[in-house]
């Protein structure tokens, strides 16, 4: 039996001694479930506008040039084309198309307002690649707190030269970048409203050890969905992110129950989280991605669209064993059938292309920027004030940004290991579904532009690391010795996050002009190339 203790009611002696109820004791909520409340969000506007000038500036600056086609320009900015005229793409010289119609549809709409033109192309990605740099200013200053952070994140994106060269060039893989970041970012916000309304919950006095009532709606879950499946209708390679980051997104749920009190979190995580997710995280996925092939469903000529009409919807099932198991697919519609067909076929393609290409590259060399991809070369002009010149579009990381990846990921390893810092999980989670994911397809012809996506949560890797190197603010103790050394590490700290920002702008005012097309002699265009693969 437990016993209740009885609160014997407060006179209040200006009531004339009428009895009123005390106010109900604030539970402490746990540090893990603290909301975060934003001290100086002017601060953070003010920071975000200053990077977004400088990720303009440098993606719109002389964007038509060159006017012509550089390297798959001539496939998508046709295509692009073509889904304004038709809804579809009907280039019958190409067969079928082998990637979903939405980033093409970007390039188009631009197209259709500055002109069917190398502006009009690139207008869509540049200002894709200028929201990526935004939005990643704005969720790492979310995930670490703090305005400065925040900002080291969106100047080292918006002088990233492999999403500068793709923000200039019409490209899909910048669309990808930005759905993925974009959903990455709604389901950070997800998981803070969430911790939010659970530390309210304690605050008043609630006992969450049975369980959390209902969570409530989740827009920002929705959201997610909804940008993951736009990634898809970009690249079907955003599909390893919205599955790994979906996963995430539960995992996150159960933690925050346990850290709530919860006994049994991952029972109350099945009823309160992962059911209601599959509207959020599979069906709003899915209405997103079909949603981009609206043009396809309504065109009597796109490629494979009555395949239904003339194919049984009885098969077979391949499972392991030998085990084959008949199917019929009648109850799926006619159209989702064809689609589904459709890209069977161009997913087999993705598998089979194992054709050799002279800037192709293996994932081992992505890191250290092993093989670049060259998008123009000019070696014609002879304007420079030299005997012979060079012009080049050069698809590169900034190489002193890109060559600190690798020591920041293995310092996160560590890091995740000894703290369980879940921002060390999550970038760990985007570089397993950006990075190891291709692997398996060890034959496939792959370029460096594949790591498109990844690299913002590479940044934010660095990020974290360049927020350790800096170490907590100053805090007088008191104790003069030991303020003495938090000073000293402070300052140190300060001077090497200032070193390698200096030298990362340092590195990026040197590639500049391979980046954009700008004419060197021979020799200057031959001192950028530091590695002999480069060329």
């Amino acid at each position: 039996m437990t016993a209740t203790l009885e609160v014997p009611a407060i006179a209040d002696a200006t009531d004339g001694g009428d009895a009123i109820e005390p106010p109900m004791p604030v539970r402490p909520v746990p540090a893990a479930l603290a909301p975060w409340r934003d001290p100086h969000p002017w601060v953070g506007w003010l920071v975000t506008a200053l990077v977004t000038v400088l990720a303009a500036a440098t993606r719109l600056w002389s964007i038509g040039f060159p006017s012509g086609k550089s390297f798959d320009e001539v496939y998508y900015a046709n295509e692009a084309q073509e889904l304004l005229r038709y809804g579809y793409e009907d280039n019958r010289g190409y067969m079928f198309i082998v990637h979903p119609p939405l980033g093409k549809w970007l390039i188009g709409f631009s197209s259709q307002v500055w002109g069917n033109n190398s502006i009009g192309w690139r207008i869509a990605p540049a200002l894709a690649g200028v929201l990526s740099v935004i939005m990643i200013t704005r969720i790492v200053r979310r995930m670490l707190r703090s305005n400065l952070f925040g900002a080291i994140a969106g100047v080292l994106l918006a002088l990233d030269g492999l999403s500068l060269v793709l923000s200039r060039t019409a490209l899909l893989d910048i669309f990808l970048q930005t759905f993925v970041l974009a959903g990455f970012g709604a389901l950070v916000v997800d998981r803070d409203r969430l911790r939010a309304r659970l530390a309210a919950l304690i605050a008043d006095g609630a006992d969450l050890a049975r369980g959390a009532p209902t969570l409530g709606p989740r827009p920002w879950r929705i959201a997610a969905g909804a940008m993951f499946g736009a990634a898809c209708a970009v690249k079907w390679s955003a599909l390893s992110f919205f599955v790994l980051f979906a996963l995430l997104s539960l995992v996150w749920d159960r933690a925050a129950l346990k850290s709530a009190g919860v006994l049994r979190p991952t029972g109350n995580a099945l009823r309160r989280s992962v059911l209601p997710a599959s509207g959020s995280l599979f069906a709003t996925p899915v209405a997103a991605y079909l949603l981009s092939y609206i043009g396809w469903f309504t065109g009597e000529n796109s490629w494979g669209r009555h395949y239904a009409d003339t194919h049984s919807p009885s098969t077979r099932l391949n499972l392991p064993l030998g085990v084959h198991l008949p199917f019929n697919w009648a109850w799926v519609p006619g159209p989702i059938r064809s689609l589904g067909s459709y890209t069977l076929q161009a997913y087999r393609f993705h598998e089979g292309l194992d054709s050799g290409h002279p800037y192709e590259s293996s994932q081992w060399s992505w890191l250290v920027l092993g093989r670049p991809v060259d998008f123009a070369y000019d070696g014609s002009s002879t304007s420079c004030g030299a005997s012979t010149c060079s012009r080049e579009i050069l698809l590169i990381g900034t190489p002193l940004m890109w060559w600190a990846f690798v020591p920041a990921l293995l310092w996160l390893a560590w890091h995740w290991v000894t703290t369980r810092d879940w921002r060390a999980g999550a970038v760990w989670v985007a570089f397993i579904a950006g990075w190891a994911v291709w692997f398996p397809d060890a034959k496939r012809t792959k370029f460096l532009f594949y790591m498109a996506p990844l690299v913002p949560f590479l940044i934010i890797a660095v990020t974290l690391g360049l927020g350790v190197m800096l170490g907590p603010a100053m805090r007088r103790t008191g104790d003069v010795v030991r303020d003495r050394r938090s000073y000293r590490r402070r300052h140190w700290g300060l001077a090497g996050v200032c070193a390698y920002l200096g030298l990362v702008v340092v590195d990026f005012a040197w590639m500049w002009p391979i980046f954009t097309y700008r004419l060197l002699t021979y020799d200057s265009w031959h001192a950028h190339m530091w590695l002999p693969s480069w060329v």
